[in-house]
């Protein structure tokens, strides 16, 4: 009897919205006030800067994935690059840790916003959220893609809403002040500081990958949704702390845990709107990290380099429902034992050692095998130059708390 496979059911449009779902959203909803903590007036640089060393790595995964459309994404990558199984398994458990750590982020940051309608306690509120999100991951593929997809036209729309209304806000800091950060090494270091924060609300597109194994036409799909994905969220981020700084003191922006119905609140508007759709965007964030961290372990289990039990899929459903609880499980476990700040530095850290060794693997496999025909296939150049950016930026903070900046 043929063992059931996984359904290949995703479109690009629906890939698009998906990786939307996993990249805009959560961070920017939970992150900005943090973000502006660290890097002050140039907070919009902040996560410029983040955005153009994610964009490196984003490309060079949307090669890797047109060349090994496998679930197991990165593990897959260097595996057949480097022939080293043990660090193939290693870059494959800390992709499943980035996806755990990040949705337990999430969970963990949705209770300030649920806050604003009714105080639960905390561990209910992560308990009932996290049980209802490994559900909706082991209901189906193609419905969990749906539902991100209406909940990602939200989100996005709340990005909107917000930054129109703060337009008409009487302004706190001036064009020139947001737009011309100071140019002392101080400063600058503070960015790079907020930067590599800010780098957790570009995560997301190393789960788009994941699913590669349920898009259609992968080869051509998924190198253009990246690509699609990175602009849109960059463009958005960028807006938003420009409209965030342009109408809250930069201390007041840091100290909040829901800084856009604080947004709201200061233009005399109910910010009940807002908070459901910041509330919907971090538990949207956390569906997909719980989706990517499912579908990492079912892919490595077919690899063997997880337990083969990770692998089995459900047979109605054709979802990783093993795996998927799994997830489920240790998500819960971090969101209640870790504070929020925690776990997204947590998170940049182990991506960006991953994205490292991701375009390392590029690198590698360009020089020894060459270029497919007919491939989606980038300069050798960016691979290079994406390895030494997501390497600088993991040290970055070691840098800066030795010369006295970042907490």
């Amino acid at each position: 009897m043929t063992e059931p496979q996984l359904k290949r059911s995703i479109s690009l449009p629906l890939l698009v919205f998906y990786g939307l779902g996993t990249i805009v959203g959560a961070g920017i909803y939970l992150l900005v006030g943090k973000v502006s903590s660290e890097a002050g007036t140039a907070t919009a640089y902040a996560f410029l800067l983040s955005g153009l060393v994610a964009s490196f790595s984003a490309l060079s995964h949307g090669e890797l994935a047109a060349r090994l459309p496998r679930s197991a994404g990165a593990s897959v990558y260097v595996d057949r690059a480097f022939r080293r199984r043990w660090l193939a398994g290693l870059v494959g458990w800390a992709v499943v840790a980035t996806g755990i750590v990040s949705s337990a982020a999430m969970v963990r940051g949705s209770v300030g916003y649920l806050d604003v309608f009714i105080t639960l306690p905390p561990a209910l509120v992560m308990g009932i959220f996290t049980l209802l999100l490994v559900g909706i991951a082991i209901w189906g593929m193609k419905e969990s893609a749906l539902l991100i997809t209406l909940i990602t036209l939200l989100e996005v729309g709340g990005l909107i809403v917000a930054i129109y209304i703060s337009s008409d806000l009487a302004p706190v800091l001036s064009w020139s002040e947001i737009l011309m950060p100071p140019i002392d090494t101080g400063a600058w270091l503070g960015i790079s500081i907020g930067a590599y924060l800010a780098f957790y609300a570009f995560i997301g597109f190393e789960d788009m990958v994941t699913v590669a194994e349920e898009v259609t036409d992968v080869e051509r799909a998924m190198p253009r949704a990246i690509i699609i994905v990175m602009v849109l969220a960059t463009v958005l981020y960028v807006g938003v702390g420009i409209a965030a700084l342009r109408v809250m003191p930069v201390a007041d922006l840091a100290a909040s845990s829901a800084p856009f119905a604080d947004l709201i609140s200061r233009a005399g508007q109910s910010p009940v709107f807002i908070t459901l759709i910041s509330l919907i965007a971090i538990i949207n964030g956390a569906l997909v990290q719980i989706i990517m961290a499912s579908r990492m372990l079912y892919g490595m289990g077919q690899e063997a380099l997880a337990p083969k039990f990770l692998s089995v899929v459900h047979h109605k459903r054709q979802t990783p429902h093993v795996a998927s609880l799994m997830a489920g499980v240790v998500v819960l476990a971090f969101a209640l034992f870790l504070p929020l700040v925690t776990l997204a530095k947590l998170t940049s850290s182990i991506i960006l050692m991953v994205f490292t060794l991701v375009n390392l693997a590029l690198v590698r496999l360009r020089l020894r095998d060459g270029v497919p025909d007919d491939a989606f296939n980038l300069p050798l150049l960016v691979p290079i130059i994406g390895a030494l950016l997501s390497l600088t930026l993991f040290l970055w903070p070691f840098i800066g708390e030795v010369v006295g900046v970042g907490h």
